[in-house]
């Protein structure tokens, strides 16, 4: 065989993959038309009248969070519940003054007698799963919720989830939307509630009506204790604690509640480098998950329908690689082309266009769902797409190392309380100084991308311009984006260390 056909079919192998992760968006549309008229579905409104409030923990896992942290805590007793019914649990794994901080804004509130525990551990042991593991030991609630740092939990998130669980004892969790209160901050938040709006507006709400498992988020959801224990309580073994729990509680019987006209708002990554690492943990943990769970999966009573569901919602993250490996041949495809030798072959490739197509259609109904104006917030859909190709190397390493078993510490993703446009991101802490390598390699995939551009601009092969642009400009602008950051935080350290001398 011809080095020419094997690159030709490597790359076939590679876009199939693809479209076949790609077409979930297919999927996804179709149920969310099928079972749109339980969209408006709910308990009865009687059902939520508490009559006899449980008494709810509601815990607060953190590392290192001091410019949040007291925003959460100050949200979280506004909640309306009865005061003697509800029990804050601060998880506090920081190495830093964080802690002190916690203390000193704490003693107020506990002097006007909210039942308030701050648990600081030096540690670190099974990072945040362990923390929440460790809090449950003494936990006094039935029920506990679960906020992580950035968010900002509503006066009513109790009394709008804890009457799921009151109305259906198999219930064990009651998992809210993700809103984001700086979506508006730059582009970097425009393009992230995008692809976090596929996932909540769409997937979540879309998996639940149709009777596939979902997942708990890890935050702005609320779990009947007993679930917990019965699902085998949090494990450390992956880097996604919540997805792992999940599976194994729908697995044992419990059924999980999502809540899509409810929403939790929370703080997206106003920084390349925070976003990078949410994105690295999500991948990593997410494919570390799907080896332990879905060889169970497999072997349950479940319907084939909920099985391949759940190695869609599982696997997904493999796409990745693929995604990096269409990106180095794109180029050399141009070339091949070119000979006119395989041209029924590139006429038959022309069919992967619609995985573009059913992504788009994906996204663009998590927003027109929810936003009046959604017109004007898909518009940053190719941006989202560009985004997701220059992520494609960190997520690669992700992927690569959940393959292969390799263990590394939960790194947890830093809030600066960036809300509005006069918020500053790099005079905070928590950052860091140098550019990762991985960055200098996507530096070098955008400069071979345009090399790939230019060759399609001089064959004039234009179909496959959109998409090697979409490349070099995706790796482009994270690489542009890390190395800026990396910039300005070293600058906004010399001025203060010059400030101070």
């Amino acid at each position: 065989m011809k080095i020419e056909s094997i690159i030709l079919l490597t790359y076939i192998v590679s876009l199939s993959i693809l479209f076949f992760f790609a077409s979930h968006g297919f999927s996804m549309i179709y149920f969310y038309f099928k079972t749109f008229n339980k969209r408006t579905e709910d308990i009865d409104p009687t059902d939520f009248v508490i009559k006899e409030y449980p008494f709810v923990t509601i815990q607060l896992p953190l590392y290192n969070e001091k410019y949040v942290i007291c925003r959460l805590i100050d949200a979280s007793l506004r909640i309306d519940y009865p005061k003697d019914k509800l029990e804050i649990q601060i998880l506090d794994d920081s190495t830093d003054d964080t802690k002190d901080i916690i203390d000193k804004h704490i003693k107020p509130y506990i002097e006007k007698g909210y039942l308030i525990n701050h648990i600081h551990r030096t540690n670190r042991q099974g990072y945040k799963a362990g923390a929440l593991k460790e809090g449950l030991k003494t936990a006094l609630g039935e029920f506990v919720a679960i906020f992580d740092a950035d968010f900002i939990p509503r006066k009513n998130f109790l009394n709008r989830t804890i009457p799921y669980f009151l109305k259906d004892k198999k219930v064990g969790l009651v998992q809210t939307r993700w809103e984001h209160i700086n979506r508006d901050y730059s582009i970097l938040t425009k393009t992230q509630a995008i692809a976090l709006d596929g996932h909540f507006v769409v997937e979540q709400a879309v998996r639940n009506r149709a009777g596939f498992f979902i997942n708990f988020n890890g935050t702005g959801g609320i779990w009947r204790k007993e679930c917990i224990f019965d699902a085998g309580n949090w494990e450390a073994d992956t880097l996604t604690e919540d997805l792992d729990l999940s599976y194994r509680a729908q697995m044992k019987g419990w059924q999980l509640k999502y809540l899509v006209n409810f929403t939790s708002p929370s703080e997206l990554p106003a920084d390349i480098n925070a976003l990078r690492s949410q994105q690295f943990r999500w991948t990593k943990g997410a494919i570390e998950t799907a080896k332990k769970i879905y060889p169970k999966v497999l072997k349950s009573d479940l319907p084939f329908r909920e099985k391949f569901q759940s190695f869609i919602h599982l696997w997904s993250n493999l796409a990745y690689p693929f995604i990096l490996l269409a990106a180095i041949l794109n180029p050399i495809i141009t070339l091949i082309k070119e000979t006119g030798e395989y041209d029924s072959v590139f006429k038959f490739m022309s069919f992967f266009i619609f995985a573009f197509v059913s992504s788009m259609m994906f996204y663009m109904y998590s927003q027109k769902d929810v936003y009046p104006d959604w017109q004007k917030r898909i518009i940053y859909f190719p941006v989202f797409m560009m985004g997701s190709m220059g992520l494609s190397v960190n997520n690669l390493k992700a992927v690569w190392e959940g393959l292969i078993n390799k263990k590394t510490e939960f790194v947890r993703t830093p809030k600066y309380k960036i809300v509005s446009h006069n918020d500053t991101v790099h005079d905070k802490k928590y950052h860091a100084k140098k550019v990762t390598f991985v960055a200098y390699i996507e530096a070098l995939l955008s400069v071979y991308s345009f090399i790939g551009v230019g060759i399609s601009v001089y064959y004039a092969q234009i179909a496959s311009i959109p998409f090697q642009l979409m490349f070099a400009s995706g790796f482009g602008i994270i690489s542009y984006l890390s190395f800026k950051q990396v910039y300005l935080i070293n600058k906004a350290a010399k001025l203060a260390l010059a400030g101070n001398v």
